[in-house]
């Protein structure tokens, strides 16, 4: 009987081929970077050096920047910012409710209201209220009020009626948006719990239009002190009108306007800042994360730099 041995194959097994080699990748150059980088500075030095070779008395701002009718002047800027946007805020929203109503003839006074005053310009309706006393002698209000015009309408009424009526109809806009923006359905199971639509609007539309009402009217509030300057047209001292008086008497007009643009700026920085935590509270409801804050990514960039690399501190 013949007998057949298993042998194993002599041949050495191959080997594996080696893995892919490593891609090294090449950031691309973007070359018109450097150049928009490098024409964007060679302008803002020429603008640097125009100035530095101007004859501009740089002494006088700060010899001025907290005399006491500046100080009068920003504290009349923010009073005066604070209640046009009351009045504006006040007012758009009855008139976003309003334009929102099935009721045709509230519905056609609130868009008649908010077409006049956003197509007119906010100059020319501080001076249609400053002159009105050519107009009308007295305003007779019955029993309730009767005085001279003249004396009725003063600067400072002139700049709240000409300023908070203008906002007034931006936003009813911004209202407005903020309210079709809430799903119709959490309007239908509010009603199906019973509560009217008032309570609706208080207790369920509103908070949740706050996500998108409270963005555009931080701008708007800064627009406001912004725009607060026009009313120095209307006799009405604030900041700009002080500034524009101690330059006359000083003889250093253009210095006196930087050193308002310097008070605006520091203004609206405020400001943005309170806007930008506002926004961050109003975004509780839609965002599981919310983004760190300044002093949170400041915070963490420090502890970061005692880390060692490679591994957890």
């Amino acid at each position: 009987m013949t007998e057949f041995k298993k042998t194993g194959s002599t041949e050495t097994p191959p080997t594996p081929a080696a893995g892919p080699e490593a891609i090294k990748a090449i950031p691309v150059r973007h070359y018109g970077r450097y150049v928009s980088a490098v024409i964007a500075i060679g302008l803002l030095a020429s603008i640097i050096y125009a100035f530095s070779q101007g004859q501009i008395n740089w002494g006088a701002v700060p010899d001025y920047f907290f005399d006491d009718r500046i100080m009068r002047g920003v504290g009349q800027t923010l009073l005066l910012t604070v209640l046009s946007m009351a009045i504006g805020i006040g007012g758009g929203i009855l008139l976003a409710v309003m334009r929102l109503s099935k009721n045709p003839v509230t519905s056609s006074i609130a868009w008649s209201y908010i077409w006049f005053f956003r197509g007119t310009p906010v100059l020319v309706q501080l001076f249609v209220w400053f002159n009105l006393g050519l107009v009308f002698e007295y305003i007779n209000l019955g029993p309730v009020y009767k005085d001279e015009w003249s004396s009725f309408m003063t600067p400072l009424l002139t700049a709240l009626l000409g300023l908070g009526l203008n906002e007034a109809a931006y936003m009813a806009e911004i209202c407005r948006a903020g309210l079709l923006s809430v799903d119709e359905g959490q309007t239908e199971a509010s009603h199906a719990l019973g509560m009217s639509h008032s309570k609706t609007l208080r207790r369920v539309v509103i908070p949740q239009a706050m996500r998108v009402i409270v963005p555009p009217t931080g701008n708007e509030v800064i627009n406001m002190l912004k725009t607060t300057s026009l009313v120095a047209a209307v006799q009405f001292t604030e900041l700009f009108r002080y500034a524009q008086d101690i330059g006359q008497n000083s003889g250093a007009p253009v210095e006196m306007y930087f050193l308002a643009a310097a008070w605006y700026l520091i203004m609206t920085s405020i400001l943005s800042v309170g806007q930008y935590y506002l926004e961050r509270h109003y975004a509780r409801g839609s965002s599981r994360s919310l983004p760190h804050t300044p002093i949170q990514k400041i915070r963490a960039n420090l502890l970061s730099l005692g880390r060692p690399k490679g591994g957890m501190a």
